[in-house]
Formats: structure tokens, sequence, C-alpha cells
């Protein structure tokens, strides 16, 4: 008998995506990668409706003090975020989308049209395969009740922003 069974059906909160049945985490990292919230959602809900939560949840100081900000100067997404709506939300919140818009194959494109932005998208890549490597329970979600899967997420990101101070520490302490 294992300590944590598997739910019948998969459990609360997981539901059939595109990629077949889970859920899916919704992380907003920093420059370096790692991240500064998350979030999970079943696996066939909106990723557009989870953007401006998920900056609200996250706080970052300022160097010189005062209030937190809450939302960074610029946000970089790629192309499954492409929403005019989003863009106007996040324009509204004064942060610059840096999100390249999907391309269909019966639209004309515009004679000059300027490049696509290049989007850091291997910063959260590289987040999440460091999740993958270090907290192998994070993979496969083992457990029926999402609030233990999201304590499990929230650890695992605690775990990893503490060895990044221990090693900035040894390093320049």
């Amino acid at each position: 008998m294992a300590l944590f069974p598997l739910g019948k059906g998969g459990g609360d909160k997981v539901e059939y995506g595109y990629k077949g049945k889970g859920v899916t985490i919704h992380l907003l990292v920093e420059g370096y990668g790692y991240p500064l919230s998350a979030k999970t959602t079943p696996a066939n809900y909106s990723e557009i409706n989870e953007v401006i939560p998920l900056l609200s949840s996250s706080k970052v100081p300022r160097p010189g003090g005062g209030r937190p900000r809450s939302c960074p100067k610029e946000l970089q997404a790629d192309k499954a975020y492409d929403s005019q709506n989003l863009r106007e939300r996040l324009r509204k919140k004064k942060v610059r989308p840096i999100i390249p818009r999907r391309h269909f194959k019966g639209r004309r494109q515009r004679a000059g049209k300027k490049p696509p932005p290049l989007v850091d998208r291997f910063k959260v890549e590289r987040c999440f395969a460091w999740m993958q490597r270090k907290f192998r329970r994070l993979v496969v979600r083992w457990e029926r009740k999402p609030i233990v899967w999201d304590a499990f997420l929230s650890l695992g990101i605690i775990m990893m922003w503490m060895e990044r101070i221990y090693s900035t520490e040894i390093l320049f302490g």
C-alpha cells in the first residue's frame, strides 16, 4: 500500500487537455528563471485567463523602499497568450506585452511587417526542467487533492529560492 494512492480518475481538478489528462502549471519567472508565483489549473482551462491573477499574486520589493511592485515593466509570453484582450488589459496595468503573434494558414502577411519579437521562453522551460529534475513528485500528479499538489509545488519553489540564496551567500558572503 502506497502512502499517497492514486485518486480514482486522477483526483480533483484533473481534466482532459489537448495533450491528455492532467493539470497545467502556470509560472511567472524572473530574469534568471526562478519562479515568482505559480498556479495550477485543469489541463482544459484557458491559459490567457490566468495571466492577470498570476501577476497580482506576486510582489517584488523596490530597491529604495516603498510599496512593492505587483506588475513588471514588461511581460514575455509565448504564442499561446496571443490575445488582443490580454494585450489591452496588460497595457492598462502599464505592462509592456512582448508576445509574438500566432500565424494562421489562411491569413496573408502584410508587406514590410516588422519581425516578431524574440521571447526568452527558455527561462520558463529551464525552470520547469529544474523542477522536474529536482522534484520528481511534480512530474506526475499522484495526489488526489489539489491542495496537496499545490503544497508540493510551493515547497519546490521555496527550495529553489533557498538554494539560490545559499549559493549566492557562499559566493559573495
